[in-house]
């Protein structure tokens, strides 16, 4: 990919661009976490603008019900792990661009290895936990994350971290409800737009473009198509000490931990010490550790845990981190 290379004269052309931003494309690392349907708009344009390194991260199988939005693949490919076949995609669009697969799910025990090197980071995983962790590692990396959410008509995308206030500083709380596009739906065409964004935001970044994304919320309904968005420069972070994700294997036998989840969910609890319990068992008369013990609360997407932990930090001053263990894969959805 030399200066010179037609590819990408129609991008090099512009003045924000030109041979010194296509250099620096050529040299970036970027680091996408999600090859769903954000990961699967922001990819190609990554790959085909000339970013020279791509590390991609995803634990999942391409599933028939993907295809509607996870446009990046094809029939024959339903049960194939997702970073494989969009790493042969990219390729075939881009054979300079250096693909890397990981079939992983994101953990607190990865993050920084897997961001190593990378000059930004995109949260394509559309998963609470996955967000958090890649904040708060990105925050204390001082490392630019792009992270977007979709969901039916609606969604965002925002530059946060590397100088910008990180994702807690936006949404210091979880929502009420967990709706996933999995419970609630979503149309293709919505997270192929934020996805998109996604790509800008990056290569904005990779490029220096002013003014910055780092900072910029943007916000669409495409039910009645409307696009919006703020800056949130000088947004405060949580005063709170945060309630952080860790990985399951970081969970301790003397540890005060509570699974969640339901013997039908979970029939195998997160740690074999694991108290059954649910969010309402919490409150004013509900469990509490022992002094001096720290509360671990596991559930599938973090929701949960997180609701468990508001009730329980209102009568237990302790230290409590969460976990989330992720989804059980369907039989079918297992590779041969």
């Amino acid at each position: 990919m030399s200066g010179a290379d037609p590819r990408y004269a129609r991008q090099q052309i512009l003045p924000e661009v030109g041979a010194t931003g296509q250099a620096r494309l050529r040299a970036a690392h970027v680091l996408v976490v999600g090859a769903g349907g954000l990961g699967c708009p922001a990819l190609p344009l990554l790959a085909g603008a000339g970013v020279g390194h791509i590390t991609l991260v995803d634990p999942d199988v391409v599933s028939e019900s993907n295809l509607h939005r996870q446009t990046l693949y094809r029939e024959d490919q339903v049960g194939r792990p997702k970073v494989e076949a969009a790493a042969r995609a990219l390729r075939a669009l881009n054979s300079a661009c250096r693909v890397r697969p990981v079939m992983q799910a994101l953990s607190p025990a990865n993050v920084a290895a897997l961001s190593e090197g990378a000059a930004v980071v995109l949260d394509c995983a559309d998963s609470f936990a996955a967000s958090y962790i890649l904040s708060d590692h990105c925050l204390d990396a001082g490392v630019p994350l792009i992270s977007a959410s979709a969901l039916g008509f609606e969604g965002y995308a925002g530059g946060f971290c590397g100088g910008a206030p990180s994702l807690r500083a936006i949404f210091p709380d979880l929502p009420d409800r967990a709706a996933t596009c999995a419970t609630a739906g979503v149309l293709g065409p919505v997270v192929g737009t934020l996805g998109a964004i996604q790509a800008q935001m990056a290569l904005a970044v990779l490029l220096g473009l002013t003014p910055g994304p780092l900072g910029q919320m943007v916000t669409l309904e495409l039910r009645s198509y409307r696009f919006g968005g703020f800056r949130f420069d000088g947004a405060p972070e949580p005063e709170d000490p945060p309630l952080r994700f860790i990985a399951p294997q970081d969970i301790r036998p003397e540890d005060f931990t509570v699974e969640l989840r339901d013997h039908t969910e979970a029939p195998v609890p997160a740690a074999p010490h694991a108290h059954r319990l649910s969010v309402a068992d919490f409150g004013p008369h509900g469990p509490r550790p022992a002094p001096g013990r720290r509360a671990v609360l596991c559930c599938r997407s973090g929701l949960r845990s997180w609701q468990a932990a508001r009730r329980l930090q209102a009568v237990w001053d302790g230290p409590i981190t969460l976990v989330a263990m992720g989804d059980t894969p369907e039989p079918s959805e297992r590779l041969p």
